[in-house]
């Protein structure tokens, strides 16, 4: 729970600050909340969580961003194994997009506030701050997450200045520039989030509802750039996670990296979404995930062919609420914990590989092999059949009876 801080005033000696931990990107918002920090009497010690989406000059460049707002200390994690695990694997196993369509591209947040926690357990701080406006979603995971792994004060600088500012990013860049610090030029026009999940851009003209205009683009290649062939990677998976790539055995956060280089090329994995946040408010986006979208369609092809009918059927119900409790901040509710025992049970014969092919744009999943497919040795759907015409004339008559019942009884009631 926020509490009141120190208020204003000349930096204080070092050795007088109290320590707080912030969770940091180098982004215009968590830029900001550097120098407000320190403004009001904390030491700022910031952590950066790798969660995958950055090369090594972005990563020196967020090294080098925090060491020139002075930053206390700095501390870059490699989340990217994490990432994998606590939401990569239960998400594609899940098979299910935010409102059929969001592919929970910020669920790297609850591995982010597990970053800075840890880093404030090692300095013995019980402030942590973080850069979440009072408008979005990030606000209710990162406090959620914290409330949920201890007993914390949290200080949030971008709600604050809320409170005073109407047009809050106008006033962070002009904070900054009025104490001698840059702003990156596409900073300024929109909020970007990246990481190992894909690349997400609001602000500008996507939040007045028009087309991206050209400096909204990402990862993904434009159409006049993508190749002229084909690609086709070969994805095998155990138990539901996939283990390889075109035949290489790979960790999972390292595969899914490659995947998105694969397929961005070929602008496989852009979007545009307009969702019901968790505060009420409607939020539009434009995303690319083209890893993710691959893997989300090779384990949904397999699937569909290795799970019962009853399976198929059932499973969506239980991946729409996961996505929910994730999307709206329960990373940590016990009900998550439940679902996930019904996903990783529905996964235990799954095993195979898939064919993802594409031209640009789109991804299909063009070949399966698998010992669990759900073949039938004696029949193949439209084509032949062990069974006889009486056989399949007795099922009709079975299977449609109530529906005949209805139409006979009322047709006869209607003359």
């Amino acid at each position: 729970m926020s509490s009141a801080f120190p208020t204003p005033h000349s930096p204080l000696p070092t050795s007088e600050r109290k320590d707080i931990v912030l969770a940091f990107s180098g982004g215009l918002d968590t830029s900001f909340c550097i120098p407000w920090l320190q403004e009001r009497g904390y030491a700022v010690h910031t952590v950066f969580a790798d969660t995958g989406g950055v090369d090594d000059e972005e990563r020196g460049f967020i090294e080098a961003r925090a060491a020139e707002l002075g930053a206390a200390s700095h501390l870059t994690v490699d989340g990217g194994p994490a990432i994998w695990k606590g939401f990569v694997k239960p998400f594609v196993q899940a098979g299910e997009g935010y409102q059929a369509q969001y592919p929970l591209l910020v669920s790297d947040r609850y591995l982010i506030v597990e970053a800075a926690l840890k880093r404030a357990s090692e300095l013995g701080t019980r402030l942590i701050a973080h850069g979440c406006t009072g408008m979005g979603n990030d606000q209710v995971r990162f406090d959620l997450t914290v409330k949920a792994l201890g007993d914390y004060e949290i200080i949030a600088p971008i709600r604050e200045i809320q409170k005073e500012h109407a047009e809050v990013r106008a006033y962070e860049q002009k904070y900054l520039e009025d104490r001698g610090f840059g702003v990156r030029a596409k900073q300024k026009a929109y909020t970007i989030n990246e990481n190992l999940l894909g690349l997400t851009m609001s602000g500008g003209e996507i939040d007045r509802w028009e087309a991206p205009g050209d400096g909204a683009r990402g990862w993904c290649a434009p159409r006049a750039e993508w190749p002229s062939s084909a690609l086709r990677v070969t994805l095998t998976f155990a138990h539901g996670e996939a283990i390889k790539l075109d035949g290489e055995a790979l960790p999972g956060h390292i595969l899914l990296a490659r995947l998105n280089k694969l397929f961005a090329a070929y602008g496989v994995g852009r979007g545009i979404y307009t969702g019901d946040t968790t505060i009420g408010l409607k939020g539009r986006i434009l995303y690319e995930a083209p890893g993710l979208i691959a893997l989300l369609t090779a384990h949904r092809a397999l699937e569909e062919a290795v799970l019962s009918k009853a399976q198929n059927r059932f499973k969506p119900i239980v991946a729409k609420q996961w996505v929910e409790l994730v999307y709206e901040g329960f990373f940590h509710d016990p009900l998550k914990t439940d679902l996930e025992a019904f996903l990783n049970s529905s996964q235990r014969c799954f095993n195979g590989e898939v064919v993802l092919e594409t031209q640009g744009g789109t991804v299909h999943a063009v070949a399966l092999s698998s010992p669990h497919i759900l073949n039938a040795k004696g029949a193949t759907y439209a084509q032949s059949a062990d069974w006889g015409v009486a056989e399949a004339e007795g099922f009709i008559h079975l299977y449609g009876m109530s529906s005949t019942l209805w139409a006979e009884v009322n047709r006869e009631a209607d003359t």
